[in-house]
């Protein structure tokens, strides 16, 4: 087993075993326990009682977070020429179609987004192997699949991200940095989880929230006390 280096051993002390925060409290501490130089991430595990493996248990959606991500998200949006004009007003950090498709077909992934257009999807089908695994598939039900190509790297920019329980039935994101301050982190939680719970499918029975735990990069997870949010 690793050894615990002497700040670990300092943060580990600081989060008590057993017990289960407010969001608040786990949104203040996650600030505390960081013990990285850097702006760390600060990111939510939300464990949900669904049975993923079932369509009609699947929970997958987009969520605006209200103060952003604190990462300047990089934007590409594969558009026809009629649209590039709009997609560079809103600030999409490439724009283009074919030498883009070019590139990704070569093995170029360097973007967090990409938004694109209805028309535009049959020629992205074959670079399914390539973007499917990085997560960066366009899809109409994140929103970046659209003829508002504008509005969609607008929302993008602002902190808009998408979600997808995995096979173990928990959610991951990125909710903020922990520079942000503790009621900013707290708020963009908020959103995710209330998001979550308006999205509970019926088939879906039993406790739908099991457990919510928020950390920072390297540092331990919190557990907050899933009363606390509903």
């Amino acid at each position: 087993m690793a050894r615990l280096t002497k700040k670990q051993k300092e943060v580990s002390t600081k989060i008590e075993k057993n017990k289960l925060y407010s969001l608040e409290e786990a949104s203040a501490l996650v600030k505390e326990v960081n013990i990285t130089k850097f702006d760390a991430s600060v990111d939510i595990a939300v464990r949900l009682g669904v049975d993923p493996r079932k369509a009609n248990q699947m929970v997958r959606g987009v969520v605006s977070l209200p103060h952003g991500t604190g990462k300047d998200v990089k934007v590409l949006a594969l558009v026809t020429p009629d649209k590039e004009a709009e997609a560079k007003a809103a600030g999409a950090d490439f724009v283009g179609l074919d030498e883009y498709l070019e590139k990704i077909k070569s093995g170029w992934t360097d973007v967090d987004v990409i938004v694109t257009m209805p028309a535009v999807m049959g020629k992205l089908g074959p670079l399914g192997r390539v973007l499917g695994p990085r997560g960066l598939m366009p899809n109409p039900k994140s929103g970046t699949v659209t003829m508002e190509i504008g509005k969609a790297v607008s929302e993008v920019k602002a902190g808009k991200i998408d979600f997808k329980v995995d096979k173990y039935g928990i959610v991951h994101a990125a909710i903020g940095k922990v520079s942000f301050d503790a009621d900013k982190i707290k708020e963009n939680a908020q959103e995710l989880i209330q998001t979550l719970i308006k999205m509970k499918p019926t088939a879906a029975k039993g406790t739908y929230v099991k457990s919510i735990y928020l950390s920072s990069t390297m540092s331990p997870g919190i557990a907050i006390d899933t009363k606390s949010v509903n």
